[in-house]
């Protein structure tokens, strides 16, 4: 493990490396000790019914996967694999910038888990999770 959480642009290079995660647009707001906060701009393709204008519950499911993995790339100084996830909704998600906040819940050698909680421009909160993460030493 790393002396402590890696700095933010550090987090932000990290996370930017990914073209799934590029294309979710993630700008890293926060990385400490007490967790990340990141920020996921809208998109268009993110509506899932024209009519109603809600976002896909699977890009709510992604952003909190990535936040909740990335509290413990802040920790460990790279991302891990997920292992399992458990997602709740909680409103729709309407068109605008999401945020997710997330934090380390168990940090572990082999498996870690953290949690996510995603919340929309105006601060409602639409969806949170909690995943396993595998956190053991690449060979």
């Amino acid at each position: 493990m790393s002396d402590g959480p890696v700095a933010t642009e550090k987090l932000q290079e990290l996370i930017s490396r990914g073209p799934f995660n590029r294309w979710l647009n993630f700008t890293v707001l926060k990385a400490d000790d007490d967790g990340v906060e990141i920020k996921a701009a809208w998109r268009e393709e993110w509506v899932v019914n024209p009519e109603r204008r809600y976002t896909h519950g699977g890009i709510l499911a992604a952003i909190i996967d990535v936040a909740a993995d990335y509290a413990i790339a802040a920790q460990l100084g790279r991302p891990v694999p997920t292992v399992d996830i458990r997602v709740d909704y909680h409103r729709a998600a309407m068109p605008g910038d999401l945020t997710a906040k997330a934090r380390v819940v168990r940090m572990g050698s082999q498996y870690s888990t953290a949690e996510a909680y995603l919340y929309d421009k105006d601060g409602a909160l639409v969806a949170s999770g909690r995943g396993t993460y595998f956190t053991a030493q690449p060979k």
